[in-house]
């Protein structure tokens, strides 16, 4: 007989190179910001993308992607960076880019090169945020970051392990929705047709959802208090997420990469 599946046991890190699943999530959190922090302020468009080019690097040899998520990383980001820099461009004043090569001309209006490389900075900017960010995303889970924040930064864990019950509500929710739909259905409350179904549909599922909610948080309070939860100033861990000496060769060389991108990217100059 094969054993139970904890779905919040610890993330188990997987196999060959694939790096970042098997770190610690307050590495993974922590080692972007100072990027982030500094990509606020980018007024280029060289460091922006030599930005964005470290998260993908790092997605594609650290994270194992699934095709979902490679499609969303590789095109669905690129895609809309390039939609985000013509619309940030539109609204470039075309006095600022004086002599720029004209792109496109409609009546007396002209977008030129120079508006869109201004539009271009922004929205790098926001696809090299989106990326780094995503480093840790992608292969964090949430109930792995409760149990760091509570194990390395002393979160009290009332607070910690109450995220990991919340956490626990999600799946049961869509759950609950589904059997609340079938139930629907079988009792013929289809909510009509017309503009206004949809939003019936929604009304008839909310209270039975709002229900079922609150019964469930009961249970997990009894539950909790039954097992005298809270009343000690320390509890024992069932799964550790330890931080390792991987975790801070992973925050120096990131650290050391932002470093090395603001000292040696030669500076692309807006119009």
């Amino acid at each position: 007989m094969s054993a139970a599946v904890d779905p919040y046991a610890a993330a188990r890190p997987g196999g060959g190179v694939r790096f970042l699943p098997a770190l610690n999530p307050i590495a993974k959190l922590t080692a972007p910001l100072p990027a982030i922090a500094l990509l606020l302020f980018a007024r280029d468009l060289a460091v922006p993308l030599a930005f964005l080019l470290l998260g993908w690097v790092l997605l594609l040899v650290g994270a194992p992607l699934t095709a979902r998520a490679a499609a969303l990383v590789f095109l669905v980001v690129p895609a809309a960076a390039f939609l985000l820099s013509l619309g940030f461009g539109l609204w470039v004043d075309g006095s600022r880019v004086d002599g720029s090569v004209v792109l496109l001309a409609v009546g007396d209006y002209r977008f030129t090169l120079g508006m869109w490389q201004v539009g271009a900075a922004t929205a790098l900017r926001l696809a090299a945020i989106v990326v780094l960010s995503l480093t840790a995303g992608l292969t964090t889970t949430g109930p792995d970051v409760a149990r760091a924040l509570v194990q390395q930064l002393r979160v009290p864990y009332r607070i910690g392990y109450t995220a990991l019950a919340a956490f626990r509500f999600v799946p049961r929710f869509a759950h609950e929705l589904d059997v609340i739909r079938q139930a629907h259905r079988v009792r013929g409350m289809a909510g009509g047709r017309g503009p206004l179904a949809g939003p019936r549909r929604v009304l008839g599922y909310a209270v039975p959802l709002l229900a079922g909610g609150i019964r469930h948080a009961e249970r997990v309070a009894l539950a909790m208090d039954s097992r005298a939860f809270g009343a000690h100033p320390t509890r024992t861990e069932r799964h550790l997420v330890p931080f390792r000496a991987r975790d801070v060769v992973y925050l120096v060389l990131f650290l050391a990469a932002t470093a090395a991108i603001l000292l040696t990217v030669p500076t692309l100059e807006l119009p």
